[in-house]
């Protein structure tokens, strides 16, 4: 759903000139060639991007190296996941609404309830199948680190339940699987007597 403000005087807003940097897909391209505030609104949307690239290399290099690769991991997946991705279309009880949420909201969802977890860090989260088509499955992909120690079945069952529960809270979209996958064990720090 866009916001007001977001709109140019074209009509366009800067969801689909996002979605255009993300995908190929406009849906008037010849109008990106012609229309002056849509071409600034993507020269600024690519240094934003370049921006954030630069800062996320910066984390990346502070991240450290040697036995944190799940941390690298995550902060690499994580330059993909916070762009918004497919649109997601929502039901409207007014015809004349056209309703969205982006796919990187849901990533983001996701994540959140992952990490709220005891013990538990979200990896790399993918929601595979045709999100844009309403009611086609789509399963669920997440990778987990947990810290040692905890229960990996019951954390993994008891995460899985929360997931299920928040996609059908937030979301329309047709759950057909949620596949957790763990793959690390971090290593708590050990404490100096």
């Amino acid at each position: 759903m866009s916001m007001p403000n977001d709109t140019f005087e074209c009509g366009h807003t800067l969801e689909e000139l996002s979605l255009y940097l993300d995908t190929g897909e406009f849906p008037d391209p010849p109008h990106l060639e012609s229309c002056p505030e849509c071409r600034n609104g993507l020269d600024s949307l690519r240094r934003l991007s370049a921006a954030g690239d630069e800062l996320f290399a910066s984390d990346l290099a502070a991240a450290g190296s040697g036995t944190d690769d799940w941390l690298k991991d995550i902060l690499a997946n994580l330059a993909l996941e916070l762009r918004p991705g497919r649109s997601i279309p929502l039901r409207s009880d007014d015809p004349a609404d056209t309703l969205s949420e982006t796919e990187g909201s849901i990533v983001a969802l996701v994540r959140s309830v992952a990490d709220s977890q005891p013990g538990a860090v979200a990896g790399k989260v993918r929601l595979e199948g045709d999100v844009t088509v309403p009611g086609s499955p789509v399963a669920v992909r997440l990778d987990l680190a947990v810290l040692f120690g905890h229960a990996l079945m019951a954390s993994a069952a008891s995460l899985r339940q929360d997931l299920a529960e928040a996609l059908a809270r937030h979301t329309e979209l047709n759950i057909s699987a949620i596949d957790i996958t763990i793959t690390d064990v971090i290593d708590a720090p050990r404490e100096e007597s």
